[in-house]
C-alpha cells in the first residue's frame, strides 16, 4: 500500500477510506505489520493466570518466534525467548513445572527461573565446567520486556516503547476505578476460538456497537443499539459503551460480588475497549474479560478468551453459564470476520468507508495503524 493509501486511511472519518486489501491477504504486509504494529508497541501475548504457581512454564510462539512465559521462583511472571544462549536449542517443548532449573536438552547449560545462566556443564573441557572465555553473567537467557496489566501479559519485543504506563495513561485513568485484584474463574472460565479471518478485523468487529441488531440479537433485545455509545480516542484506544448492563442471576436469584468501590455509573454501564494493537478487554461491575488475539498468518487468528471475577471463588454453575454466555456471544461474531476476510480478496474493494457516527472507533483504530506504519516507512524512505 502506497504513502498516498494510508493519506486517506487518515483523513477524518467523514472522509476516510478503510486499510486496502493488502492489508490483509498479503503476506508481504503481514511481515511489514509484525515489525511496525506487533513488535514496535505493546502487544498481549498470555494473560498471568497461565502460570498461576512459580515454577510454571508455558513454550509459546509469537508471530514465529519462540518464547517462554515463566512464573520464577520468587512469583514474578516473566518472558523470555525460548532458546539456549550456547546453540540456539529450544529449551522448553511442553507446558510444565520447573523444579529445579531450565535446562538445556542439548548441552545441558541451565538456567535459573529468572534467567541467569547457573551451570555450563564441560564448557572448558571435560570436567572443566567453566571457562574464561565464556562469562556467566553475560549469558542468561534474553527477556522481552513485559507488562501485566489486567492479568494480560503485555511484550513489547523491540523494547524501545515508552513505558506501558506512559503508553495507556488516558486508558488507566478511565478505567482506574477497576485498578483492584482479579480472579481467573479457571479452567471453565477460558476458551479459544480459531478464526480464518485476518486478526486486525477481530479487533475492527469488537470496536463498534453497529452490527448488535443483525449479528448479536439475544443480547440487543435488552442491551440495545440506542443504549450504546462509542469510545473513539483518536491514536491511542477505541471501543465501545453500553448504559444498559444487566447482571447474570441464577435460578435463585443469585449474582456474582460486585467490585468494591465502584461509583454509580457502574451500576448499569459497562465498557468494551480494544487496547491496541491486539487486546481487547471488557468491564463490567461484577466481572470482566479479556481476550488476546493471536495473529497467525493474514487468513487465521486465534482468540484467547479469559474471564474474570472479582472474588477469588464464585458459584460454579453461575460461573459455568456465564462462560457458555460469552461463548455464544463471540462466536456470533465469527461469520462476520470471517466473510470480510473473504470479501478482502475482492480485487476492486477499495478499503470502504465509515459511518460517521456509528463506525468512528473503527476507524480510529485504522488511523493507528496506518499511523504506524507510516512511522515505520519513514526512515527508510529516507534513506533510498
Amino acid at each position: 500500500m502506497d504513502q498516498q493509501d494510508l493519506s486517506a486511511v487518515r483523513r477524518p472519518v467523514e472522509t476516510a477510506l478503510g486499510l486496502s486489501n493488502a492489508h490483509y491477504i498479503d503476506p508481504a504486509h503481514f511481515e511489514e505489520e509484525k515489525k511496525a504494529v506487533l513488535f514496535s508497541t505493546w502487544s498481549g501475548l498470555a494473560v498471568a493466570s497461565d502460570v498461576p504457581e512459580q515454577g510454571d512454564a508455558i513454550p509459546m510462539s509469537f508471530l514465529g518466534m519462540p518464547l517462554l512465559l515463566i512464573r520464577d521462583k520468587e512469583g514474578v511472571v516473566r518472558v523470555f525467548y525460548n532458546t539456549c544462549r550456547h546453540r540456539g536449542m529450544i529449551l522448553v517443548e511442553e507446558p510444565r513445572k520447573i523444579e529445579g532449573a531450565i535446562r538445556c536438552p542439548y548441552h545441558s547449560w541451565c538456567y535459573a527461573t529468572d534467567g541467569r545462566l547457573v551451570t555450563t556443564p564441560h564448557v572448558g573441557g571435560p570436567g572443566q565446567n567453566k571457562h574464561e572465555a565464556m562469562d556467566r553473567n553475560e549469558l542468561g537467557l534474553r527477556e522481552v520486556r513485559s507488562h501485566i496489566w489486567r492479568d494480560v501479559v503485555f511484550i513489547n519485543i523491540s523494547g524501545d516503547a515508552p513505558a506501558f504506563e506512559e503508553v495507556h495513561a488516558d486508558l488507566l485513568q478511565r478505567w482506574s476505578e477497576f485498578e483492584k485484584p482479579v480472579y481467573h474463574g479457571g479452567a471453565d472460565s477460558k476458551f479459544r476460538l480459531e478464526v480464518n479471518t485476518n486478526w486486525k478485523l477481530a479487533v475492527e468487529n469488537y470496536c463498534e456497537s453497529y452490527h448488535l441488531p443483525w449479528v448479536h440479537p439475544g443480547l440487543n433485545s435488552y442491551s440495545r443499539l440506542e443504549d450504546h455509545y462509542n469510545i473513539n480516542e483518536l491514536g491511542k484506544y477505541s471501543g465501545q459503551g453500553t448504559l444498559v448492563y444487566r447482571q447474570l442471576k441464577g435460578a435463585s436469584g443469585e449474582t456474582f460480588p460486585d467490585f468494591e468501590g465502584l461509583s454509580s455509573q457502574w451500576d448499569e454501564g459497562a465498557e468494551y475497549i480494544a487496547v491496541y494493537p491486539n487486546v481487547l478487554l471488557g468491564a463490567q461491575r461484577d466481572h470482566a474479560f479479556a481476550i488476546v488475539l493471536e495473529p497467525v498468518d493474514t487468513e487465521n487468528t486465534v482468540e484467547h478468551i479469559h474471564l474474570y471475577y472479582a472474588t477469588p471463588t464464585t458459584d460454579d454453575t453461575l460461573r459455568a453459564t456465564n462462560t457458555q454466555m460469552w461463548k455464544t456471544v463471540f462466536e456470533e461474531d465469527i461469520f462476520v470476520v470471517e466473510g470480510m476476510q473473504k470479501g478482502r480478496h475482492a480485487v476492486g474493494f477499495d478499503g470502504g468507508r465509515f459511518s460517521p457516527a456509528m463506525d468512528g472507533p473503527t476507524h480510529c483504530f485504522h488511523e493507528w495503524v496506518a499511523g504506524r506504519i507510516e512511522a515505520h516507512r519513514t526512515p527508510a524512505q529516507a534513506a533510498e
